[in-house]
């Protein structure tokens, strides 16, 4: 049986090594990155993603939004347009939750400047929690794209933003934290390529950081080294941790980005880009991946899965 969350990476690489090229397709599915690019006129491109939401019921439009937003802002783009399919429970699901649920939308495409153009909303006895998933749409200009496949040997590896926010505010039930420090990056990603131009930039989702540098440092044929070094962790993420016996390296980490940059633009990064921090550097691929001198750990699944769900 597989575990709960992201596809193990053999199989996932398996399956997305069958899909036939496309000319049209600048980067298509692949592990590790968090978009595919299609060629638009000129020097445009059009890049699009999509993520569903299925644990996030309060805020499930909220979180459809910035989610989404996160892996087109990750490419150095900017989100435009959203389509959206919402399914609610048969039986438990009033007109005021659906409401609620599109309005949550409505606010969170005004505020990032997406259009909401499309999509479906059904009430099925398929679902027993409201499901979510979002397909959203951005452009950018092919000098200023930014993959997670571009990160060099010798580039330092540097986290904008907290670690551990999303899987802290749902073990300490704290939805104040989606919001402030908050889970969104799209301004932050904005800010970062306005700043120096990334290598590469990733979105740690599920697995945490230790599963994103993975994805990013296979996705870019190169290897890891990771300070021995204290992360960017709130209190509040200390406490949940030791509280539910949870390794913050694994926990979902929407909210942060991970970057590979020159070592040259390292200080102007840190400067500009919120709670950044150095956490390491990228080395050839034959010395693997480490944290100090001991092996990176890697998770099967997140620890909120693992603490929060029982085992396959």
């Amino acid at each position: 049986m597989l575990p709960t969350g992201k596809l193990p990476a053999d199989l996932l690489q398996h399956l997305l090594a069958g899909l036939p090229p496309d000319p049209r397709v600048l980067i298509g599915a692949a592990y590790g990155e968090d978009a595919a690019v299609l060629a638009g006129s000129g020097e445009e491109c059009w890049v699009v993603t999509t993520d569903p939401i299925t644990f996030a019921a309060d805020h499930l439009g909220w979180y459809l939004v910035q989610v989404n937003a996160n892996d087109i802002a990750v490419m150095g783009a900017n989100p435009e347009f959203l389509t959206a399919t919402l399914l609610f429970p048969s039986g438990s699901t009033t007109p005021r939750t659906v409401e609620a649920c599109f309005d949550q939308i409505r606010r969170a495409c005004h505020d990032l400047g997406i259009a909401w153009i499309g999509g479906h909303t059904e009430i099925t006895t398929a679902v027993t929690q409201p499901v979510a998933c979002g397909q959203m749409i951005g452009r950018v200009s092919r000098s200023r794209l930014v993959t997670s496949s571009g990160a060099r040997a010798g580039d330092d590896l540097v986290l904008a933003g907290w670690l551990g926010i999303e899987g802290t505010a749902i073990l300490a039930r704290d939805t104040q934290l989606l919001f402030d420090p908050g889970i969104g990056i799209t301004r932050a990603a904005r800010l970062i390529c306005d700043t120096i131009r990334p290598h590469a930039m990733h979105d740690p989702t599920e697995g945490g950081l230790a599963t994103a540098v993975r994805e990013m440092a296979i996705a870019s044929g190169v290897g890891v080294m990771l300070f021995n070094q204290p992360l960017p962790v709130l209190d509040a993420t200390r406490a949940v941790c030791e509280q539910f016996g949870v390794d913050v390296l694994g926990l979902l980490s929407s909210g942060s980005i991970l970057i590979a940059c020159d070592p040259a633009d390292t200080a102007a990064l840190l400067a500009a880009a919120p709670a950044a921090t150095c956490i390491g550097r990228l080395v050839p691929a034959s010395k693997g991946f480490h944290i100090g001198d001991r092996p990176l750990p890697s998770f099967d699944r997140d620890e909120l899965a693992r603490v929060t769900e029982p085992p396959p």
